[in-house]
């Protein structure tokens, strides 16, 4: 077993507020947002050079709140186990960087945040988002806070997306990537699960076309959104593992009630979700990976061997973002003489493997970020 390393202890989520009238944010769509607030949290120091900061990018349902604990919470961040002294992210060495995303429910500006023209919620008033658009606000950050060059952006899942979208939009920006269980774009089936999420929720009369702030969210409805999606985080193997056929007491209640282990399980992931998440935010999110694609040329763009590394890990018992995307993504890398690093990587956990496999994720990523970061010193960035 690792050994147990040192938490970072109490943190803050700070906030950063930009693009207020006349100079709004403009989106992907063509309309405008602003003024944007992004919550993020920091963690060890920003060297002299500003050249040790990574972007660790959350997946969907993650926040700015990656490691360490807030005062009064026992829960710690996302990423806690990686994100630390002596950690992969070892912030004895690193400054780290996490925010969350616009369209969020945690802090950023999203569809539950007050519309100024308005003075009430947004709902659906707010303009459709996209990975683009996230990555464009979390530029603004960087540059706030003086960064002209980040050493890495990592992130697992719609945080692999993101940070694959950095690469897309701002090359100059980055010198290596850590894509992590993703994919360039999503394929019909992935599509299909968030849109049947989607359909839960809007079919819920509490959803109330969006206007449910003031009567209560749809409960229901976004519970069932989360029981599909955790489904697919899963694995055949892991779920066997983890439950079989067991359960929850000796024999059948001849009823619906749940008497397998993993309805009671599911049912449980359902009901804890509702009660941190926004349910406008699923649908605005689900849909902003369901239209990311930079696939192909759209990847790299007018940039002939960029000085940038890549390193591509996925899990063998993914099934919803599989081995064969990441491949896709490291041929594509290869096509156009980008150094990538591509590994595939044992685990029976699923998609939730890249938040559970922390020792060999760590193992490779700190090999990966000491050799760029050597190389940063040695050509004097």
């Amino acid at each position: 077993m690792a050994e147990k390393k040192e938490s970072l202890g109490i943190v803050e989520t700070k906030y950063f507020t930009f693009a207020a009238a006349p100079d709004e944010l403009v989106l992907e769509s063509g309309e405008k947002l602003g003024p944007v607030t992004l919550a993020y949290e920091t963690y060890g120091t920003l060297n002299n050079e500003k050249s040790n900061a990574i972007l660790v990018l959350h997946a969907f349902s993650g926040d700015a709140h990656a490691a360490g604990y807030h005062q009064g919470d026992d829960n710690p961040g996302w990423w806690d186990d990686m994100i630390g002294p002596g950690k992969a992210f070892d912030t004895n060495k690193y400054y780290i960087l996490s925010s969350n995303v616009i369209g969020g429910c945690k802090g950023s500006t999203g569809p539950s945040s007050l519309n100024p023209k308005t003075l009430k919620p947004y709902g659906l008033e707010f303009p459709l988002i996209t990975i683009s658009d996230m990555v464009k606000a979390q530029k603004q950050l960087v540059d706030f806070l003086g960064i002209e060059r980040l050493l890495s952006v990592a992130g697992g899942s719609m945080g692999g997306m993101q940070a694959l979208q950095w690469f897309a939009s701002y090359p100059e920006k980055v010198r290596s990537v850590i894509p992590i269980a993703t994919a360039m774009k999503h394929s019909p089936q992935q599509i299909a699960f968030d849109e049947v999420g989607r359909q839960a929720i809007m079919a819920d009369p509490a959803w109330n076309k969006g206007g449910y702030y003031e009567s209560g969210q749809p409960d229901r409805g976004l519970a069932v959104a989360r029981m599909i999606g955790h489904i697919t985080y899963m694995s055949a193997a892991s779920m066997e593992e983890k439950f079989s056929r067991r359960l929850k007491k000796d024999g059948y209640s001849f009823s619906f009630n749940a008497d397998f282990e993993v309805e009671g399980y599911l049912r449980y992931r359902g009901e804890s979700f509702v009660k941190r998440f926004d349910a406008n935010t699923y649908l605005y999110i689900t849909k902003a990976m369901d239209y990311f694609d930079v696939s192909g040329a759209k990847l790299v763009k007018n940039v002939k061997n960029p000085d940038v590394k890549f390193l591509v890990l996925s899990f063998k018992s993914d099934w919803l973002y599989p081995c064969a995307q990441s491949k896709e993504l490291v041929h594509q890398l290869k096509l156009k003489q980008i150094d990538v690093t591509y590994c595939e990587i044992f685990s029976t956990y699923g998609h939730d493997a890249f938040l559970v496999e922390v020792e060999a994720e760590s193992k490779l990523i700190e090999h990966f970020l000491e050799n760029i970061n050597g190389r940063n010193k040695n050509n004097g960035f």
